[in-house]
């Protein structure tokens, strides 16, 4: 594990996790430090803790408990994984209000707006943006304890084999994502009847199908409204059909207009704020 210090003051740490871990390494038992939440950004990887397992993919996130132990896994797994982890104090726990068993969940699938500040703060983090990490770790703090509240951290029991299906399809849509894609197609290269592959997609990682490959596609799309990109093309670029489908599903996502989104990475604090207040 690789881990390097994007940021660091008395309430909040921003840490980059590079894992190298490759199928059939022995998982240690480690433990949180501290009250965090991670945003997984590349590759997949297994999570076991207080007797629930979880499967993350690109856009889920990671929650932990001061204390609490925890390993993860790689059985059936590409080898490697890459998060982007915001760690708090106590005190900033307290000012956000929730419950601390919201820390307990383990996990929360890919949701689309905690994608959206996840690539926000993935952008930031990389110098892209004119936002300061800290201020976009408070946002996906309080975005990720309005979205946890009331969730419960039930960990749905499947068979292994089924597990790794679930994975393997979750990889193959990161990795076609911009491409059109159907469940018929998906299913058959699982060999799976569709009504089968959507039913294991969903339990093992809490959406499905085409409710990820949307999520990735927006994930994509946020990491490009950094750049100078035209929104008309980014949303051909990624996989959407017209430009018009696009900015309604981006904004119903995010919460904001692509142009809003891209005036926020440019600095535009007002919309961050807004996000916050809608958050608490």
């Amino acid at each position: 594990m690789r881990t390097a210090v994007l940021h660091r003051s008395r309430s909040l740490t921003v840490l980059d996790y590079r894992c190298d871990a490759k199928p059939g390494e022995r998982a240690v038992e480690e433990q949180h430090a501290a009250f965090s939440v991670s945003y997984v950004r590349r590759g997949s990887f297994g999570y076991d803790s207080r007797g629930l397992r979880h499967e993350l993919v690109a856009g889920a996130t990671l929650a932990g408990h001061p204390g609490d132990t925890f390993r993860c896994t790689h059985e059936h797994h590409l080898a490697g994984d890459e998060c982007l982890s915001f760690q708090f104090s106590e005190a900033l726990v307290e000012e956000l209000g929730a419950s601390r068993e919201v820390w307990r969940l383990g996990a929360l699938p890919p949701g689309p707006s905690l994608m959206m500040l996840g690539e926000l703060a993935q952008q930031t983090a990389e110098g892209r943006t004119h936002l300061g990490l800290d201020e976009v770790a408070l946002v996906f703090a309080a975005r990720f304890v309005g979205t946890a509240s009331g969730k419960r951290g039930a960990s749905p029991r499947m068979h292994v084999k089924n597990r790794r299906r679930a994975v393997e399809a979750a990889l193959l849509l990161e990795a076609q994502a911009d491409e059109p894609l159907t469940l018929e197609g998906l299913a058959a290269e699982l060999d799976l009847s569709p009504f089968h592959f959507l039913r294991i997609f969903r339990e093992v990682l809490g959406v499905t199908p085409h409710q990820y490959l949307v999520r990735l596609r927006l994930r994509h799309a946020a990491r490009l409204l950094a750049t100078d990109v035209p929104i008309a093309r980014i949303a051909f670029d990624v996989g959407f059909g017209d430009l018009s489908n696009f900015v309604r599903t981006f904004h119903r996502a995010a919460g904001v207009s692509p142009s809003a989104f891209r005036k926020a990475s440019r600095g535009d604090r007002k919309i961050l704020q807004e996000k916050m207040r809608r958050s608490s």
